[in-house]
């Protein structure tokens, strides 16, 4: 590892090609022991949470069984004891990155917590959901997670109009980006018709990367396609990013912008390298450009800060990417329909991971 000044260095170089650093984890004893500061400190300038990472927070330590205990001992059930204990963690992620949040005029310095996985298909309750933890919190510089499923445009359009930030989550393909996208510059507009000033709404659309290569890797293992395998996430994820050129410099969106529309930053999720065969900072290294976000997870964070370089990517190679997706498509394989079988399976895992967290908690509460 190298010295922290070389790894702030590093990050820096990272903001100042135009995307931010954000951290993939959250957990109490980071927040304890002063280390979600020290990677504040150093450079980072968000914290992404989920279902999943709750659950090993939770489950993997001690760390929140007294508070687990008390809770119990006040007669709150698991449900309302994970409610406790997650908007705990993310308000006072969200007090260490005020100063960020400030500094940067409200661009960065968000902690993002998602709705209960059990909503992802009901834009009714997710909106309802999601109000609540917003004022809960009681932080403006929360943004609230909602799954880009079928139903979900209608519930970030809905949040927008309402003024609360939004963090689109799940996304996999050109279609299930745009139809988010286009859902937030509906909210903006709405926004507008009643009266509220868009200066101060901020929204990400998270597309999520490696697990595309996971799935169709498989598919041509051992096959004459097989100079695909690794090709295909980034290359989506850069078609994905010409869309977003498309939606957000067009004339119509600056349009809305004079009257104080931010752009809706693409977000890099899942850029953990599965398969070991590739550089483990593959999916940072290759997808930096403007108005972009890379939330890394642990392992991504420590081997990117080690090695990790830093230069324009994200518009290098296009002719060659989109070459790949013709060859793709050529071979039968339809990206559209391997992104939202991922998508369905993205959905089941976080609902999995919700309900092994609650039986941990409920099983605390009983020790």
């Amino acid at each position: 590892m190298e010295t922290k000044e070389a790894v702030k260095n590093n990050l820096v170089k990272l903001a100042s090609a135009g995307q931010s650093p954000w951290y993939d984890n959250i957990d109490r004893r980071l927040i304890k022991d002063g280390s979600l500061k020290s990677l504040f400190d150093s450079g980072f300038l968000g914290v992404t949470s989920n279902p999943t990472i709750f659950e090993k927070a939770v489950s993997s330590s001690g760390e929140y069984d007294p508070w687990i205990k008390k809770l119990a001992e006040e007669g709150k059930n698991a449900l309302q004891i994970y409610n406790e204990l997650t908007m705990k963690d993310i308000r006072e992620a969200a007090d260490l990155l005020r100063k960020t949040y400030e500094q940067s005029s409200h661009v960065d310095g968000y902690v993002s917590i998602e709705v209960l996985p059990e909503f992802a298909h009901d834009a009714v309750r997710t909106v309802e959901s999601a109000r609540q933890i917003f004022k809960l919190i009681d932080r403006p510089n929360i943004m609230i997670k909602v799954p880009g499923t079928k139903e979900g445009p209608d519930a970030v359009r809905e949040l927008i109009k309402k003024g609360i930030n939004v963090n689109v989550t799940l996304l996999f393909s050109v279609g299930h980006y745009e139809a988010c996208a286009r859902a937030y510059i509906a909210g903006l507009k709405e926004a507008l018709k009643t009266g509220k000033n868009i200066k101060n709404i901020f929204s990400v659309a998270s597309v999520f990367v490696s697990r595309i290569d996971s799935t169709i890797d498989k598919l041509f293992e051992g096959t004459e396609n097989g100079h695909l395998k690794g090709k295909i996430a980034v290359a989506n994820s850069k078609m994905i990013y010409q869309k977003f050129k498309e939606l957000f410099y067009d004339r119509d969106f600056e349009g809305l912008k004079k009257k104080g529309a931010n752009v809706q930053r693409v977000l890099w999720a899942s850029t953990s390298t599965k398969n070991p065969a590739y550089r483990d900072v593959k999916y940072v290294e290759e997808l930096i450009g403007p108005d972009t976000i890379n939330t890394m997870p642990p392992a991504t964070v420590d081997a990117f800060l080690d090695h990790g370089k830093v230069e324009q990517t994200l518009e290098k190679g296009l002719a060659e990417e989109k070459s790949f997706l013709k060859t793709l498509k050529a071979t039968g394989v339809s990206i559209d329909k391997v992104c939202q079988e991922i998508q369905d399976k993205g959905v089941a895992a976080f609902q999995e991971s919700f309900d092994k967290l609650i039986k941990s908690i409920t099983a605390k509460t009983k020790q």
